[in-house]
């Protein structure tokens, strides 16, 4: 038996397709939105999700909140942007028969302005998304959240297959996210009492430039491969840029 969680803010572009590769799979699928104005709780519902309302206190609680409302020992966490390929959901399927393992990781492969980008560290990106309740949880740093096993008996499988993860309809879209996302991670940084010294804003994105782009072969998805190169070592600027602002500001105000 499977549950299948998903968190949701305006998915209404991604929320069917999301389900419509889950529904053969899933005994229950659990949606916690957080106040969407579009469409995506008639959608969900409408896909046979059970839609739960719970305010967005962050990526990584409302995660955790949403396999607390699950009802079965096997949980596949997927977001919205999300979907199983063929082959991935019948590894899955061909798991669950006999489990080996406490969790299983994937290979997420993202499709950036219509291209499946496969290099520049953003492929294979396995991410543990199969897991059996209790074993662990999600953790990390808002908002690039991950799920730990956190007991030290438990082992982690692989499957086959990709997670298909439709990220960024256009370079603009691209864009707002950077914005938002190191907004998030300069506050959670702050708050841990991290600091962003000049030398770690001059280096850092260059190095994240030259990581990506040469040595993970970022240059070879083309175009957007570039593109996104050098939007990433842009988001390494911002993000210790605002979390510099924010130490200044403190400083300032205490």
């Amino acid at each position: 038996m499977l549950s299948v969680a998903v968190i949701t803010y305006n998915e209404e572009r991604n929320i069917e397709r999301c389900l419509a590769s889950v529904v053969a799979l899933a005994d229950d699928i659990v949606v916690v939105d957080s106040g969407s104005t579009d469409r995506t709780v008639e959608l969900a519902t409408a896909a046979g999700a059970r839609v739960l309302m719970h305010r967005f206190e962050g990526h990584i609680q409302q995660k955790n909140h949403a396999i607390e409302h699950c009802r079965h020992d096997w949980v596949l966490s997927l977001d919205a942007d999300e979907a199983l390929s063929a082959e991935l959901a019948a590894s899955i399927r061909a798991v669950l028969t006999a489990p080996r393992h406490d969790g299983y990781a994937m290979n997420r492969l993202t499709q950036y302005c219509g291209s499946w980008i496969r290099h520049g560290g953003w492929y294979p990106d396995r991410k543990v998304r199969l897991f059996r309740r209790g074993r662990g949880a999600w953790a990390g740093v808002n908002p690039h959240d991950r799920y730990e096993l956190t007991d030290r008996h438990a082992t982690v499988g692989r499957l086959s297959g990709d997670l298909l993860h439709y990220s960024y309809a256009s370079i603009s879209d691209h864009l707002r996210q950077i914005d938002y996302f190191t907004g998030i991670t300069a506050s959670e940084l702050h708050r841990s009492g991290k600091t962003a010294p000049l030398w770690r804003i001059v280096l850092a994105p260059p190095f994240r430039l030259f990581r990506d782009y040469i040595l993970k072969g970022g240059w070879m998805d083309g175009f957007h491969g570039f593109v996104i190169a050098i939007l990433s070592s842009t988001a390494v600027l911002i993000k210790y840029a605002k979390l510099r602002h924010l130490r200044r500001e403190g400083q300032r105000h205490g």
